[in-house]
């Protein structure tokens, strides 16, 4: 079972701190939720290369389709791998670097106001069982520990940078999510 701590980290999560993170303009201004998809290589499951990356450690003479990632400085607040394992590199009060150029709602910098969860997939993969369990149970934690968000605020990568990211996918089953969140609910 996972909860948040009072340093805002995850228990039950691995923790990977990153530099690649900075103050938020206002810490208590946490009001949107967005997933993403990523695998490095692209298409490659379970390599520990997100994880690198996240940090600041990939060595990009690893791969050809890695080039592109020289000196970029990227996070996220969370992983969730293929088998549902959950790593957190940025505390939830601190802005990560995930959104990139954003908006929601008429407001930019998506960054200043969101925690990012990274799902390790692809566009065209469904997404594992123990993903969807896992991302649900996190989400519960996070909507229950921090009452500025809400489960119609969570949103993908694609819907935040329309036309510059796709991700999660077309693949990832939203309606299943939202069915996940709703029974979780319901039970508590």
């Amino acid at each position: 079972m996972f909860a948040v701590t009072q340093n805002h980290w995850l228990e039950g999560a691995e923790q990977l701190p990153t530099p690649h993170c900075d103050d938020r303009p206002r810490p208590d201004d946490l009001s949107l939720l967005v997933i993403h998809g990523i695998s490095l290589p692209p298409g490659r499951f379970g390599t520990g290369l997100v994880q690198s990356f996240f940090r600041g450690m990939l060595d990009v003479r690893q791969h050809p389709a890695l080039a592109d990632l020289q000196g970029v400085r990227v996070s996220s607040h969370l992983f969730v791998d293929r088998c549902g394992a959950v790593a957190q590199f940025v505390p939830f009060h601190r802005r990560a670097w995930h959104a990139g150029v954003s908006s929601h709602c008429g407001r930019a910098n998506c960054n200043d106001y969101s925690i990012g969860i990274e799902l390790e997939g692809t566009d065209e993969l469904p997404y594992a069982d123990a993903q969807y369990l896992r991302l649900a149970e996190v989400l519960e934690v996070l909507l229950r520990r921090y009452p500025t968000l809400a489960p119609e605020r969570i949103v993908g990568h694609a819907d935040i940078a329309p036309g510059r990211k796709t991700d999660p996918g077309p693949c990832f089953d939203w309606s299943r999510l939202r069915r996940s969140l709703a029974a979780t609910a319901a039970a508590v």
